[in-house]
């Protein structure tokens, strides 16, 4: 990692990084941070994937962005890819997870996948957010942020969904962020779109893109 660091010229420090982790809707989740950055004129690039990938290849797409003049990089990342801590000796700006669903789980027992989700959190991210309504809510909330740990969901939290509308053409919802009522929609269907919405609405919120 500080040969590749080295090697590209340390780009991250120029940059923003953004890790969404999770057992599904990373790459849903990446796509609406990614269009909320653009709509606010930020420069965004994205990495989203649900196959692992390597050190290597995050440290390559990290130079590229910065050639291309982004200030935000977005990064999706499985538990299989933190199992190789490949964001050692990276700033994490925003680590974000979507949930922790068990039955999701094909090819580790649920412990591994913790202690490899860990690794990120581990990197001290100044934001750290995570979904209140996870059915293992109570074993996430030891992950937290350096300046600020946000929550999203139904329940008591810091991005609260009010209400929503589903449809088979796509999803509306309603949230309170920091007491104020914003509406978003997407043309994804279904319920978890809802709670995809939130964390994207949490992670930009914890940017100041939105309030």
């Amino acid at each position: 990692a500080k040969l590749l660091k080295s090697y590209y010229g340390n780009p991250i420090k120029d940059m923003k990084l953004i890790a969404i982790t999770g057992t599904t809707g990373k790459m849903i989740v990446a796509h609406y941070v990614h269009e909320i950055l653009r709509a606010t004129s930020e420069q965004v690039a994205v990495l989203a994937s649900d196959q692992p990938f390597k050190i290597g290849m995050l440290h390559k797409f990290l130079s590229d962005a910065w050639k291309a003049g982004a200030n935000y990089v977005i990064v999706t990342v499985p538990a299989e890819s933190l199992r190789d801590n490949i964001f050692y000796g990276l700033p994490v700006t925003v680590a974000a997870m979507t949930d922790f669903t068990t039955p999701k789980l094909h090819d580790m027992e649920p412990e591994e996948y913790l202690e490899n989700e860990k690794t990120l959190f581990d990197m001290k991210p100044e934001t750290v957010v995570l979904n209140h309504d996870d059915a293992h809510y109570e074993v996430l909330e030891e992950f937290r942020g350096t300046k600020q740990t946000l929550t999203y969901g139904l329940s008591s939290s810091d991005v609260k969904i009010l209400n929503s509308k589903l449809d088979p053409k796509g999803t509306e919802a309603t949230l309170s962020i920091k007491s104020d009522i914003v509406s978003v929609a997407t043309f994804v269907a279904g319920e978890t779109a809802v709670s995809y919405m939130a964390c994207a609405a949490a992670i930009a919120s914890s940017l100041e893109i939105i309030s």
